[in-house]
């Protein structure tokens, strides 16, 4: 049996509610899914914890979400280019957790995997460290991190089957696969849409059974920060 196909993308994010936990893929502008997050900017949503590697820019990405002050928390690596993240953040308006990156990566994983949390040494002796359990194996410290889980995934793909397996082009596979296993609620904005039998197995990188929902949509693809030569 398919999944759910939806033709409107404010009709796929309906369920997200004031409150909700959502992980978001991407990195920079590269893999996002930009038009489910312009559709949760318009819902008008609000009190979201988002779990991503950065916040986009200030006009484009999760920027417009920050810009519509519809996020409580914000859980990732990078405040970036993101102006407004950085006004808001030094504000204390916006409630941020800041975590290595590899760190972020393996606690999205451990949540995918029902790993309830694990020991890493990144952060050790560092403020990322102070007041948390810290133990020691074969005499290097190593501070315990916790998984991370989310009510809603929104993740973005190359293609995908009706049944919901998804192929990533290039960079665009980055935090997509992990978080695509880590919510309870998966939703795949995808390039191209084709029949069961097209992919060729062996490249398939999300399964469909961690994707609940698609949609087929064209993006924009913006470039975070263009440099040229003069």
């Amino acid at each position: 049996m398919g999944k759910p196909v939806f033709a409107d993308f404010g009709e796929a994010v309906s369920e997200i509610r004031d409150g909700s936990t959502v992980m978001v893929g991407g990195f920079g502008l590269v893999g996002i899914p930009e038009n489910l997050i312009r559709a949760l900017a318009e819902s008008g949503v609000k009190e979201l914890t988002v779990i991503s590697n950065n916040c986009g820019v200030d006009d484009w990405g999760l920027g417009l979400l920050l810009r519509g002050k519809q996020i409580k928390k914000m859980i990732g690596s990078y405040v970036g280019e993101n102006k407004e993240f950085e006004r808001q953040l030094l504000s204390g308006e916006l409630e941020v957790e800041l975590v290595p990156q590899g760190t972020l990566a393996e606690r999205i994983r451990a949540g995918g995997a029902g790993i309830p949390a694990f020991y890493t040494p990144a952060g050790v002796g560092t403020p990322i460290g102070e007041g948390r359990e810290v133990r020691e194996f074969d005499g290097r410290s190593y501070l315990l991190e916790y998984a991370l889980k989310a009510d809603f995934s929104l993740i973005r793909g190359w293609k995908a089957d009706s049944m919901g397996n998804v192929v990533y082009r290039k960079t665009a596979r980055n935090f997509n696969p992990v978080m695509a296993a880590a919510g309870a609620v998966t939703i795949a904005e995808v390039e191209q849409l084709v029949e069961v039998g097209e992919l060729e197995p062996d490249a398939i990188h999300t399964p469909g059974i961690y994707v609940q929902r698609l949609i087929v949509g064209t993006q924009q693809k913006r470039i975070e920060k263009r440099t040229t030569r003069g």
